[in-house]
């Protein structure tokens, strides 16, 4: 017995199953080639430092495949409704269809069915598997690529964190196997003067109390000038045994930017409220991880209606033609969202708006493109 889908005719099945059969056929062939030469690129590694073979299979490349396929998730989309419905234009099936009754708002609705099985995929990817696949391919490349193991340390050897408004934790060489720091300050400003602060050396951290101890540490004070401007003498107090419990734990201590691609989307927000009520001045850079996550799958049905108003009319260069400037416009689209999050970062625009730039103006010429589109 067929199970009949509501409101898909045999035209409907037709366009689907090439949509999906193009992508999933483009996605397995990119991401075969692409495993081959990182493979051959890295084999070195892998021989040097011993990694079993399952390790590789199972922790490395089971792992990078979720992150290739997100990463250009968009580009492939774009490819295939490019490479397939440019072909049904060289064969004038689309002439036949349009000239059927079918009206070209009706043909666009298969495409928007295919572009919406390929979003949930990459949100569920983006949201909850990716951020678990990045821990365990990061884990692997620390532990037996030795070119990832001197870039990519999990901790930096100066580590600034901010506590609270005004208040900011400085560790140096801070060791995660031994859970110790050769130096640790906290300080606390007013404005941009530093009023007091607290250094202790050999600090070491505890999962189970969440406290920071040291054999002893010394309180600096620094006072404030007189009705003349004149400083008087720093205070100094140094005192036995430090036994601190403060809004810092070691999962913070890692590279932020690192960090936040491992959480799923439920652990993002929780740390970016945490980072909100801290005061964090990387708030762009947090927010720019969460955007992203919903911005990129949403562009895939940009992306669709613009391959197909792009590639449905027949012109003299065929297939080739529409791949050149499909393809172009995909890579657009890519560079601009790049450019858009750096300025986020940096705060020239806020993040929300930069990350949501690049679809609101491609959406833009989707629709224009949509209302030149042979009808």
């Amino acid at each position: 017995m067929k199970i009949k889908f509501p409101g898909l005719k045999i035209l409907d099945r037709y366009i689907i199953r090439k949509f999906l059969g193009t992508y999933l056929f483009a996605i397995a062939l990119i991401v075969l080639i692409v495993i081959i030469f990182d493979y051959a690129e890295k084999i070195d590694d892998f021989i040097t430092n011993k990694a079993p073979f399952s390790e590789i299979i199972l922790r490395y490349y089971l792992n990078f495949i979720p992150f290739f396929i997100n990463q250009f998730s968009g580009l492939f989309t774009f490819i295939a409704v490019i490479f397939f419905t440019s072909k049904m234009a060289y064969n004038t099936e689309i002439v036949a269809i349009l000239s059927s009754g079918t009206s070209f708002r009706r043909l666009m609705w298969p495409y928007f069915v295919s572009a919406l099985a390929i979003t949930s995929l990459a949100l569920v990817l983006n949201l909850w598997i990716i951020p678990k696949a990045n821990e365990s391919r990061v884990k692997f490349e620390t532990t037996y690529i030795s070119r990832a193991r001197n870039a990519a340390q999990q901790y930096e050897n100066d580590i600034y964190r901010q506590i609270d408004r005004g208040t900011y934790v400085y560790l140096r060489s801070f060791a995660g196997e031994t859970q110790k720091a050769s130096f640790f300050a906290i300080e606390r400003y007013e404005g941009n003067s530093l009023v007091e602060s607290l250094e202790a050396a050999d600090v070491t951290y505890s999962d189970e109390t969440g406290r920071w101890t040291a054999p002893k540490y010394t309180i600096r004070r620094m006072p404030a000038p007189d009705s003349l401007g004149v400083m008087s003498a720093e205070e100094f107090r140094q005192i036995q045994r430090l036994d601190t419990l403060i809004n810092l734990n070691t999962v913070e201590l890692g590279k932020v930017d690192l960090l936040i691609t491992t959480m799923n989307i439920g652990e993002l927000n929780r740390f970016i409220d945490e980072q909100k009520t801290k005061g964090s001045d990387m708030m762009a850079v947090f927010e720019v991880e969460r955007q992203s996550r919903f911005s990129y799958p949403a562009a895939i049905f940009i992306l669709t209606l613009i391959g197909v108003s792009l590639s449905s009319r027949k012109v003299r260069g065929g297939t080739g033609l529409h791949i050149g400037i499909g393809i172009s416009l995909c890579f657009g689209y890519i560079l601009f969202s790049r450019f858009a999050e750096e300025f986020a970062k940096g705060g020239v625009l806020p993040a929300t708006l930069s990350v949501w730039m690049p679809n609101i103006l491609f959406a833009v010429v989707a629709v224009w493109l949509y209302i030149k589109a042979p009808k």
